[in-house]
């Protein structure tokens, strides 16, 4: 059974989601690359938080990407096979302007595809 407080969690990850799937509707030239994959961190980092939540495993309070699913590869090894990438990067960095970085559709499709497919393996262990 999947309390509140980790519905929560996955709640707000759904919504970074969303803000993801609404930035993409738009015509490619006007996506705002770099918000769609600060958006897919944040919704990354909250389905594995939840996850770990779930399984009462600690965490250091961290937007490390990489981290994280090294935590949730320890009790299940279906998220050691991830490729990450530099998603970690978008928590922080590009959010600045003197460390703006802006992401192409390459990548941009690379980190929303990644997101989706977290997302559903987080729901998947937690049998929801």
């Amino acid at each position: 059974m999947i309390d509140e407080y980790i519905k929560g969690w996955l709640d707000k990850a759904d919504k970074d989601l969303k803000a993801v799937e609404h930035e993409l509707s738009f015509p490619q030239e006007e996506i705002l690359r770099d918000i769609v994959c600060f958006h897919c961190q944040q919704a990354v980092e909250k389905y594995l938080k939840g996850f770990l939540i779930y399984h009462k495993t600690e965490f250091l309070r961290t937007h490390d990407i990489k981290y994280l699913l090294e935590k949730c590869a320890i009790i299940d090894k279906d998220f050691a096979y991830l490729e990450i990438k530099e998603l970690s990067s978008f928590a922080v960095e590009v959010r600045y302007p003197d460390d703006l970085y802006i992401p192409d559709m390459g990548e941009v499709n690379f980190y929303y595809e990644l997101t989706k497919r977290i997302k559903e393996l987080v729901l998947t262990k937690l049998r929801i």
